[in-house]
């Protein structure tokens, strides 16, 4: 079976780089428009659309590509865009170097929950105003990628961190009343997605994840739902089918294998938990 390809180098010419930004619209004359296999990076993506008309398919939830978006996208998410027309805006990549070069901390980005790294991941939809905002500090990142400053780089740091706050001012975390309920609330979020990703594997209850965490499945539940829409349970389970979506397509594991791979204690019991969260068998989707 053939593994989902991975790019790995945030510049293709220049490998040494961290840092890149491209036209959406070089992008799609350089491919006549053709849409690339599904794939995941190694690197952080932020998409910037101006105005496109398409697809875009990101760890199998579809969403459409429209006007006034920005993406987010993380490493090792698989992603796949299909325009029904040339798209225009900017593609802004980078690396983890890049961000410890130019003082952006890992909590940063978690702190501003604009990246997850698996599951239901829409696009930031913008007002014109936003929108125009937004574009500006994306035409300063431009300008200095091609200009011979000395410290260029530092500044499009910095034009890249005042961009994401001014993003994460626009989403319903930055607008609550009650900023420091709110603020332990995504602080407990970011807590649980990061216990959650090293503990998917194995733990598939919500008591186990409230028991690490000092706190009751209730309080848990309420604080999670609050914030994203879905329940721990829900949580648990979407990071599980999304990690045997990618197994089932690209590992080359069998059913039984994966059954294994993610905790299960019968193949019978996988086959079962992703029926009823997907609608169909798991031979079903691999095919």
């Amino acid at each position: 079976m053939k593994k989902i390809k991975t790019y790995k180098a945030v510049h293709p010419e220049k490998h040494s780089l961290s840092f890149d930004i491209k036209k959406m619209e070089t992008i799609y004359e350089k491919t006549k428009g053709q849409a690339d296999e599904p794939h995941r990076h190694d690197y952080f993506i932020i998409l910037f659309v101006k105005s496109a008309k398409g697809k875009h398919i990101i760890d199998f939830n579809e969403f459409d590509l429209a006007d006034r978006q920005i993406w987010f996208i993380s490493p090792g998410q698989v992603h796949q865009i299909i325009e029904e027309q040339k798209s225009y805006g900017s593609a802004i990549t980078f690396s983890q170097q890049f961000m410890i070069e130019n003082g952006i901390d890992k909590h940063f980005i978690d702190d501003l929950y604009l990246f997850q790294n698996f599951g239901f991941t829409p696009p930031l939809s913008l007002n014109i105003q936003a929108f125009e905002n937004i574009s500006s500090l994306i035409n300063n990142i431009w300008k200095d990628v091609h200009s011979d400053k000395k410290f260029k780089y530092q500044a499009i740091g910095a034009w890249l961190k005042l961009a994401l706050i001014e993003c994460y001012s626009l989403c319903e975390l930055g607008q609550e009343s009650n900023t420091q309920k709110v603020q332990a609330s995504v602080t407990l979020l970011k807590n649980f997605k990061s216990i959650l990703e090293k503990k998917y594997q194995t733990w598939h209850k919500v008591n186990q994840y409230a028991q690490q965490l000092n706190i009751s499945s209730d309080y848990l539940n309420a604080s999670i739902k609050s914030l994203t829409g879905k329940s721990v349970k829900e949580q648990i389970q979407n990071r599980i089918i999304v990690a045997a979506k990618r197994l089932l397509l690209f590992s080359g594991l069998t059913t039984k294998e994966i059954a294994y791979e993610l905790g299960f204690s019968e193949p019978a019991n996988f086959s079962q938990f992703f029926k009823k969260c997907t609608g169909i068998s798991p031979s079903k989707f691999g095919k």
